[in-house]
């Protein structure tokens, strides 16, 4: 089985992670660890090359050691992982990587926002639950 992690270094983030070792043998699964560096403005000014983000150099390198440690712990569980930092809007991405990758599950972690909290920032989870063509877990921290 594929499965997309996608993290953004967050406890939550971190449950979704300890919930595929948990859940699934490390034989015949592989993983894709996926974190999404989301600039500030998704359109770049007209000079600037396509992908360019130079404000973003310090934030990629971050994603970058971060999906390394996650994907150095699923690999001492046994798995095979791969691992993709991509820059743009995070629904989006997890939604064209899943389909790209032909992942057959999608596993997030929720931060469990509600309100105006949620309105406002939107709910990357909810997004890929609805618009993802393959199974989506959603990873939840239990209120303490």
């Amino acid at each position: 089985m594929k499965i997309l992690l996608a993290t953004d270094g967050s406890s939550f983030s971190d449950a979704a992670a300890q919930s595929i070792t948990k859940q699934f043998r490390s034989q015949d699964n592989e993983v894709r660890v996926l974190s999404v560096v989301e600039p500030f403005s998704i359109t770049p000014m007209p000079q600037m090359a396509p992908g360019y983000h130079p404000e973003l150099d310090d934030q990629i390198h971050r994603a970058k050691a971060l999906v390394e440690r996650t994907a150095e712990t699923l690999a001492e569980a046994g798995f095979s992982v791969s691992t993709s930092v991509v820059t743009g809007d995070a629904k989006t991405v997890i939604i064209e990587e899943a389909a790209q990758w032909q992942a057959d599950l999608v596993v997030v972690g929720s931060h469990g926002r509600k309100g105006l909290g949620r309105f406002l920032l939107g709910s990357v989870s909810e997004a890929v639950a609805r618009h993802t063509n393959c199974s989506v877990e959603i990873v939840r921290i239990p209120a303490k």
